[in-house]
């Protein structure tokens, strides 16, 4: 199959390169003959340095919680909470304004027809989330948490963060906010200098049965760029955990140790009925009440005194200046004397004094052995210094201890609960099961093919060198068309090679069927050129059929006495593009006032 497809695409892209300079405003069929339906994908002709895009396939991956955004989208429930105006709900006030769209992405879109969850309003606070079918238990297992974030925009302030929400059998998902319970909230999240992943869970004591927040400590940087970036959570039954972004280990850690507050408290506490007694003596040095100023101490001796035993050098120079008017100065011709005064030359150091001194010499200083300085009184241990005073210890009434915080609470919706002052960020591909394995086959299908593409959209927008472009203006000419015509056959293979993939040879072969003529037509016209330069027929039938294939389209219709009339049609000069469906989008609300 992979041979028939590369020749097919070989035969489609030759003919075009075969041709180029020539007329080929009718060489195209009308699109109503072709019988394309709205999702037949046509590749487009391969300007130069532009980027391939792959078509998008959905995974086979299953998780308890897997999002593509290619189906369904109705389980995404936006907020509809009001805001609280003197405590009580303003019915014209709703707290989440910001908009939510499911839509490809505009700015350097890595795959075709690959939509994803779109914030759509800048400096808006937004709500959405989607209830699990089945409650996720993690108790014992595994728990894996991934998906995309695309920032499309400059990203100065806000957060990109998911929240996996505490299984509740009442949530309502229009009533989701920021009280909505959560078991971890797990993103990115950036304002100002203030950049960082967040790993949050929520953890219940078994005692007083309150819930307390735990931070991670020293939280990784978030990546903040245009190229997509994918964060998964790994944390296992064995209380570690591992963060990742885009696939690379940044953080990992034991959520018994590596969160504040801590998991579990202390064993015991201060007492706070305890105090230090009156009597207590926690001075550890006291003055020597003894000590007295010796007769000999002099406060005023300088600390420094000039070297009695140095002695000027023979070739001092002492009628040298240490600087001399630059020799070489010039004048400005436009110095006025009358208006700007004597021009002086400015002052240069003087040559002569670079191996010698010049001018007055002066001795130099030394340590004076006689300093001492200011005299202060000596200190002496304390005889009654009892030690550093400490509350004694007591049993803490509020200890539990809690082996494996890993056995989270059931988890039953996703929620994104943001205020951010951009609008296009997008989120895609999210998975929240038990495996690894499967997260990462997610993320090689879908987050790695488009971050290959975006880091060419990237290196094509980058400034190019002059020497770049230097190299580029030398190239053999011939050698730059060989480039663009492989470059297009690559671009036809991976389009026919999808096509058959997703759809079958059948519809394949209906999609394509004049690119696959056209691979006999080239196959042909192989072979008659072999037969020829064997047995020297001058035929070639294979380049007869190519040029009609590229002759104009004209239907010949006969009159009613029999002869034929040649009707030029009239044809659309643009070759078709892929069609793109309409997002659906998830704002459901028609009156959203601040």
């Amino acid at each position: 199959m992979k041979l028939l497809v590369l020749l097919t695409a070989l035969a489609s892209t030759a003919t075009v390169f075969a041709h180029e300079g020539q007329d080929h405003s009718h060489d195209v069929e009308d699109v109503d003959e072709l019988d394309m339906d709205e999702d037949t994908i046509v590749a487009p002709p391969i300007e130069e340095d532009e980027v391939v895009q792959p078509l998008y396939k959905p995974s086979k991956v299953n998780g308890l919680f897997v999002e593509q955004f290619d189906g369904d989208t109705s389980r995404w429930v936006t907020s509809e909470t009001k805001k609280i105006v003197d405590g009580v709900e303003d019915e014209d006030l709703l707290r989440y304004r910001g908009t939510w769209n499911v839509e490809e992405p505009v700015e350097w879109p890595g795959i075709r027809n690959d939509k994803a969850l779109v914030v759509k309003t800048p400096a808006a606070h937004h709500a959405i989330s989607a209830k699990f079918a089945t409650p996720l238990d993690p108790k014992g297992k595994t728990l894996v948490v991934q998906y995309e974030v695309k920032f499309q925009k400059t990203h100065d302030c806000g957060g990109a963060y998911m929240k996996l929400l505490t299984h509740d059998p009442g949530f309502d998902a229009t009533k989701f906010d920021d009280k909505s319970p959560f078991t971890i909230m797990f993103g990115p999240d950036k304002c100002g200098s203030n950049n960082k992943v967040h790993f949050i869970f929520r953890h219940k004591n078994p005692i007083t049965g309150e819930y307390e927040e735990k931070h991670m400590n020293s939280p990784p940087q978030a990546k903040i760029e245009k190229k997509t970036g994918l964060y998964t959570l790994i944390v296992k039954p064995d209380n570690t955990f591992d963060l990742l972004i885009n696939n690379e280990k940044v953080k990992s850690g034991n959520l018994l140790e590596d969160f504040t507050p801590p998991v579990n408290p202390p064993k015991q506490i201060d007492d706070p009925e305890d105090s230090k007694p009156s009597d207590w003596v926690d001075e550890e040095k006291i003055p020597d009440e003894n000590a007295k100023k010796p007769d000999d101490w002099d406060e005023d001796a300088p600390m420094e005194i000039p070297d009695e035993d140095a002695t000027k050098p023979s070739d001092w120079l002492d009628n040298e200046p240490s600087s001399i008017p630059d020799p070489d100065a010039e004048k400005p011709e436009d110095w006025d004397d009358e208006e700007d005064g004597d021009w002086q030359a400015p002052a240069v150091p003087n040559p002569k004094c670079e191996s010698v001194g010049c001018g007055e010499w002066v001795r130099p200083t030394i340590k004076n052995p006689k300093y001492k300085g200011k005299w202060s009184v000596p200190f002496v241990d304390n005889p009654k210094y009892k030690g550093v005073w400490a509350p004694r210890k007591i049993d803490n009434p509020k200890y539990f201890e809690d082996k494996f915080p890993a056995n989270f609470n059931k988890i039953g919706a996703i929620g994104y609960e943001l205020w951010t002052m951009s609008d296009g960020i997008s989120f895609d591909n999210i998975y929240v099961g038990y495996s690894v394995e499967d997260a990462r086959k997610l993320s090689e299908e879908q987050w790695k093919v488009k971050y290959e593409v975006e880091k060419k959209f990237e290196n094509k927008e980058k400034p190019v060198s002059q020497d770049s472009k230097n190299a580029d203006s030398s190239e053999n000419p011939y050698l730059t068309k060989l480039k663009d015509f492989i470059h297009q056959v690559q671009a036809e293979f991976e389009v026919i090679k999808q096509k058959w993939e997703s759809e079958g040879p059948l519809e394949t072969l209906k999609t394509f069927k004049y690119a696959f003529a056209g691979a006999f037509l080239v196959a042909y016209f192989l072979l008659s050129s072999f037969f020829k330069l064997i047995f020297g027929s001058s035929a070639s039938p294979a380049g007869t059929e190519i040029k009609k294939l590229n002759k104009k389209n004209t239907k010949k219709e006969k009159d009613s006495d029999g002869e034929e009339e040649e009707e030029e049609e009239e044809v659309d000069e643009k070759k078709p593009e892929v069609v793109k469906k309409k997002p659906d989008s998830l704002n459901k609300r028609k009156k959203n006032t601040d």
